[in-house]
């Protein structure tokens, strides 16, 4: 990598072009988004396993670093619901004491990720697959609050719907009644406030009632939290450790990439809030696990909602996000003991409705109605994701839209035999003319070879090749082998049109060599269908 290229994946001033017109409007969209945070950086970092202080502090530092070294000027990074899905199971298996090591091994394969330019490969993932994973972490989201929203103990099963049914037959009276009022107030208070704005801190309010209501009531609640943030410390580099962690921290930092760069997708088709930089992004997002894991927290990723909320505020510079987080620490250092009050069940609310609300239903109906293969993929993606994994979700719904698109483009090719131009003349019925066109490639060859294949009492063909748009090294074999086969069997092939994209290839596998002649390579129809008229007078001469 050049010394010019490395510079563009760090800070510059020109992060801040603008400053002096929007530093007013970006510390008001910082304040905004800071309080919307709170209460889900809280709630994250329970639904984690991590606790209530490692989201926070997540929020805090990660949001800082990611602002300051990510890609985007209006990204809001930080714990988020997809991380949770991933991470809770890791704990659950692992302990809360590998949290560090996590994030430290998922931080630095982000960051070799944007520093080995991987940061559009985000744009091969389909959107029928994208909106599956999201419905999926969704239902995942709302399944992990079932525990905390009856006040039951977590179910043993690592899969969110089982170890749901298996809290669910553990409820008990009254704690089921009070936990339950808590979550229906939240709720009320957070549906009845998006109707007044869609700006307005509902959530927060949700959680200040409730936390008022749950003073009198017998409910579990966050607890002590440490005032401001805990020392930097290393965590433990065992090398067997960090070998048994390797696996599920590459699938945290597939996930930090994809939802992190999704998030700065989403951000820019909201608001001309600038060009934004994909492999500097996965860059920011690394350094902000590593830096999250040295403080406690767990790994981050860019925050959708959060950045939507940041946007849709007037943030247009990396103010915002700064701001974000520092409010996030003022809170820490000032409010520590208030917050501690703040009944679990009510961020278990606060999770369920965000969880509704990550999928449209008008999305969902879009999707839907769209295609067959896209229904399919889509509710393929986010069948697997509740039930299996989300990374082996992705990875097979993109098998599965990669299956139907090639289907599709292999539909496009077409073997068509076509009139011989000009006046008819004697023998014109012993040469046949193809026309291919379309897609040649794996998917579609073995259709050219059965269609040509079936000729009969023919002398000479001729080979139409400049109609083709896709020709892949399998579909340049086939057609080796077509012209071989019928030479022989004594068919004279002439090839005509091959398109110059195609020329190299073409040469390579053989193609070309394949043919009786040089001189059986054409670039006029009128002149190949004249070379075979020659060939049948000769043939008849000869006769």
């Amino acid at each position: 990598m050049s010394l010019r290229s490395a510079l563009t994946l760090l800070p510059a001033a020109s992060d801040y072009r603008g400053l002096r017109r929007s530093w007013k409007g970006d510390i008001l969209a910082g304040i905004t988004v800071g309080i919307v945070a709170l209460p889900l950086a809280l709630a994250f970092g329970v639904s984690s396993g991590a606790g209530a202080a490692s989201g926070l502090v997540t929020a805090i530092i990660a949001g800082f670093v990611a602002a300051v070294f990510g890609g985007s000027h209006v990204q809001v990074s930080g714990p988020t619901g997809a991380m949770v899905v991933v991470l809770a199971p890791i704990l659950a298996q692992h302990g809360a004491g590998a949290l560090a090591a996590v994030c430290l091994l998922a931080g630095i394969m982000v960051l070799l990720a944007g520093v080995l330019r991987l940061g559009r490969t985000v744009g091969y993932i389909p959107w029928p697959v994208i909106e599956g994973f999201t419905l999926g972490i969704a239902i995942i989201i709302f399944l992990q609050q079932v525990p905390t929203a009856t006040g039951t103990p977590i179910g043993d099963s690592t899969n969110a719907a089982i170890a749901a049914w298996q809290s669910l037959m553990m409820v008990g009276w009254p704690k089921l009644g009070w936990s339950l009022l808590l979550v229906v107030v939240v709720v009320v208070i957070m549906l009845v406030s998006l109707k007044i704005h869609p700006r307005f801190p509902g959530s927060l309010l949700a959680i200040v009632v409730a936390s008022l209501i749950g003073l009198a009531l017998p409910v579990d609640t966050i607890g002590q939290l440490p005032t401001g943030l805990p020392a930097p410390t290393l965590p433990t580099l065992d090398p067997a450790v960090l070998l048994s962690l390797a696996g599920p921290a590459a699938a945290v930092a597939a996930l930090a990439a994809i939802e992190s760069l999704l998030s700065v997708r989403v951000a820019s088709t909201l608001a001309d809030t600038g060009h934004y930089d994909a492999d500097r992004e996965l860059v920011g997002q690394g350094l902000a696990s590593l830096a999250a894991g040295l403080f406690g927290g767990m790994p981050a990723t860019g925050a959708i909602a959060r950045t939507a909320v940041n946007v849709r505020a007037g943030a247009r510079t990396r103010l915002a996000s700064i701001v974000h987080a520092v409010l996030l620490l003022a809170i820490a250092l000032v409010g520590a003991s208030v917050v501690s009050h703040i009944p679990l069940a009510a961020l278990a609310g606060v999770l369920m409705v965000t969880a509704c609300r990550m999928v449209a239903p008008s999305t969902v109906r879009t999707v839907m109605r769209s295609t067959r293969a896209d229904a399919v993929v889509f509710c393929l993606t986010a069948v697997i994701t509740v039930s299996v994994d989300l990374i082996y979700a992705v990875l097979i719904g993109l098998v599965a839209a990669g299956f139907f698109a090639l289907r599709q483009l292999a539909r496009t090719s077409g073997v068509y035999r076509e009139e011989l131009p000009g006046a008819a003349q004697p023998g014109d019925e012993r040469i046949a003319v193809f026309r291919l066109e379309g897609a040649l490639f794996f998917g579609a060859a073995e259709k050219t070879m059965e269609r040509v294949n079936e000729l009969r009492d023919v002398e000479v063909v001729v080979l139409r090749m400049s109609q083709l748009q896709v020709l892949d090294a399998t579909g340049a074999q086939v057609i080796t082998e077509l012209i071989t086969s019928l030479e022989r069997r004594g068919i004279t092939v002439l090839v005509k049109g091959i398109a110059p994209q195609h020329r190299e290839l073409a040469e390579r596998v053989g193609v070309i060599a394949s043919l009786r002649h040089q001189n059986h390579l054409f670039e006029d129809l009128g002149t190949a269908v004249a070379h075979a008229r020659s060939h049948i007078v000769r043939a008849a001469s000869a006769g």
